[in-house]
């Protein structure tokens, strides 16, 4: 016989759980006509020729992060509000939406044109920085085409020239440090890109060695200058013990000077014992 206290207690766990999912699908019930709600509201609106109630209820949207509305609602107001300063504000939050929405090549720019429409407007500066800014966040991986770590580079110069006293002149200096760490990155996967390449047609040490040294006159002060340092070294060393016997000497001398400004530099260098394995070498071969 089954015991009545468990099967009171299934009975009991059993209305419990349809008391939940009666809850659970009348939330979901109510968010369903909400988000109806919502969204007829928002369609009436697009009809709308009530231009100020849509610029009110933009900006309500906008507030609470639904860009894709505000956004399309703040672009149809641009031109209609023309010439005031509903038609800046317009612009100015239309251009902030397409941002959030990662669409940086239109945000880029409705920010440039609207410094360019209202160079003395109080969201000027904004706009100018947030124009480098969605360059910066298109710059890609060092590996890919740098277009648009250049225009970043270029954008934020422009920014500190026009706003030197900015808050945010630092914040557009370190994101150029940053940006110009990538393109030194870029030169020196370019210049290791030679180093493997070695002698396959043509002599591809002598222009990894001209591809660092470039970037090291570029860029003297970026973290890669280690890297760059000893992939010249490395690279004078290599070239040097395969060339032919009229250049092999003058190439020799070449890479112990290399050797020492190498070591001068970075006395304690990761590469340490590969660069003194690489002076025994040499001078035993010009002894």
């Amino acid at each position: 016989m089954r015991d009545v206290s468990v099967q009171y207690f299934d009975r009991k766990l059993f209305r419990a759980l349809m008391r939940k999912i009666w809850i659970l699908r009348s939330l979901a019930m109510l968010l369903l006509l909400a988000t109806l709600g919502s969204c007829s509201e928002y369609q009436k609106l697009l009809k709308s020729n009530d231009h100020d109630l849509k610029y009110e209820k933009a900006m309500v949207y906008y507030e609470k992060g639904d860009y894709m509305r505000a956004g399309t609602l703040f672009g149809g107001l641009i031109g209609i509000y023309r010439g005031t300063e509903k038609s800046e504000t317009s612009h100015y939050i239309y251009a902030d939406c397409l941002y959030n929405m990662k669409d940086y090549i239109t945000a880029k720019h409705y920010f440039s044109t609207f410094v360019q429409n209202y160079p003395t407007s109080d969201l000027a500066e904004e706009a100018q920085f947030m124009s480098a800014y969605c360059s910066y966040e298109m710059s890609p991986n060092p590996r890919l085409d740098q277009t648009e770590t250049y225009n970043a580079l270029d954008g934020f110069q422009l920014f500190i020239n026009l706003y030197p006293q900015s808050e945010k002149a630092k914040e557009a200096t370190t994101l150029m440090d940053e940006l110009r760490d990538k393109l030194v990155y870029k030169a020196y996967l370019n210049a290791t890109l030679y180093y493997n390449l070695g002698n396959y047609m043509g002599n591809n040490y002598q222009s990894a060695v001209i591809a660092a040294r470039n970037t090291l006159d570029d860029y003297p002060d970026t973290q890669f200058r280690e890297e760059l340092s000893f992939l010249i070294l490395d690279a004078r060393y290599i070239e040097a013990v395969n060339s032919v016997e009229e250049k092999q000497e003058e190439r020799l001398r070449s890479t112990l000077d290399e050797y020492y400004s190498f070591i001068n530099e970075f006395p304690e260098s990761q590469y340490l014992s590969q660069a003194n394995k690489i002076f025994e070498e040499v001078s035993s071969l010009l002894n």
